[in-house]
């Protein structure tokens, strides 16, 4: 017999959690951000750019986010697989909607299960993907 276990899927409150959760040590790091929350299928549940975040931050933000929710996996260990020789050298641009292999995108699992998406961006990406996975580790 089979059962599956119900898991609680991303929520606007979650959301609103990580948006703050990512914005404090972005601050303290003295960077301006923005920050991109997707829930499981894709959809936008939050976003946020700090007033002096540059503008394509919200852009590559999103993008990020939606590459590290389709793939599963943190951009920051994708970076690799989409150069010249990387096996997934051409992903970068076969869909329709680009994925951008930068790190700062991690996906959301509860239970083991994808359940979203967050990014933070502005930063120089190490800063980003660091702010990131404590926001993550924040909410769980």
């Amino acid at each position: 017999m089979s059962t599956t276990t119900a898991v609680a899927p991303l929520t606007i409150q979650d959301a609103e959690v990580l948006v703050a959760s990512a914005r404090r040590p972005a601050e303290a790091a003295g960077a301006t951000v923005s920050v991109t929350v997707l829930e499981a299928g894709g959809h936008l549940l939050a976003f946020r750019r700090d007033d002096r975040a540059v503008l394509i931050s919200g852009e590559t933000s999103t993008r990020k986010a939606h590459t590290a929710l389709q793939l599963n996996a943190p951009t920051a260990g994708l970076v690799d697989a989409v150069k010249p020789d990387g096996p997934f050298h051409s992903l970068q641009t076969a869909l329709d909607r680009p994925l951008l292999f930068i790190a700062g995108g991690l996906p959301i699992h509860r239970a083991g299960r994808l359940i979203g998406a967050i990014e933070v961006g502005g930063g120089a990406p190490e800063q980003d993907h660091g702010f990131a996975t404590a926001d993550v580790e924040a909410l769980v």
